[in-house]
């Protein structure tokens, strides 16, 4: 469990923890985070992939903090000083996160503005869960929000626009997801794009601060 040192939460009643309903009951909030966090994930990734190189982009810097962060949960001493669960086992996710990084900027390559290629659903849906995984794996479900700032801001915006559309019958953005928000205000599709990878890079930096900060 990612919240607790031990499978059993210390407040919850000794009487309680002595039936055999006691693990899945303590497993059942914790596979719904799960299921919660490689949904959304997955499909904060797919609704990002709407220019040219936006959301590959992105996923290359995510998946190069989460090499960073496999990397430092793998290693005993930088675990220890970062007071960090110590996961031997993980750092062997280090190659697939650097894999998937050098996948990234590889195809990024050719979908960058004007793509000669694109990925579509199969490839976004994939890239994305891959990420979540990775971050349940190492136990940064919540870091992840800020490794994927860009993917949880355009995943807002969307929740945003079909909840008020709903509930009130007028809409936040213009357009949702929100890039193309700033393409209907004017915004260039090359500026929207850069922007969003600076964005990007200031989460991704930021999470990896918080390793230190706390």
């Amino acid at each position: 469990f990612p919240f607790f040192k031990r499978l059993r939460p210390d407040l919850v009643i000794d009487a309680l923890l002595n039936g055999w309903y006691t693990l899945p009951l303590a497993a059942l909030p914790f596979v719904v985070f799960i299921v919660l966090v490689l949904v959304g994930s997955s499909n904060a990734v797919n609704l990002t992939d709407g220019l040219d190189g936006l959301a590959i982009g992105c996923v290359a810097i995510a998946a190069g903090a989460l090499t960073a962060l496999t990397y430092i949960s793998g290693h005993a001493k930088f675990a220890e000083y970062l007071d960090l669960s110590k996961m031997p086992q993980v750092a062997e996710l280090t190659v697939f996160c650097a894999a998937m990084t050098g996948a990234a900027l590889g195809f990024l390559w050719y979908n960058a503005h004007p793509a000669e290629v694109f990925m579509g659903d199969v490839g976004s849906l994939a890239l994305g869960g891959a990420i979540g995984t990775v971050a349940i794996i190492i136990k940064q479900e919540i870091l992840l929000f800020f490794i994927g700032g860009v993917f949880v801001l355009e995943a807002l915006s969307v929740i945003l626009q079909v909840g008020s559309f709903q509930l009130t019958g007028k809409r936040v953005f213009r357009m949702a997801p929100l890039h193309h928000h700033f393409e209907l205000i004017g915004w260039k599709e090359s500026k929207i794009i850069i922007r969003f990878w600076i964005v990007a890079l200031i989460f991704a930096l930021f999470a990896l601060s918080t390793l230190k900060l706390r």
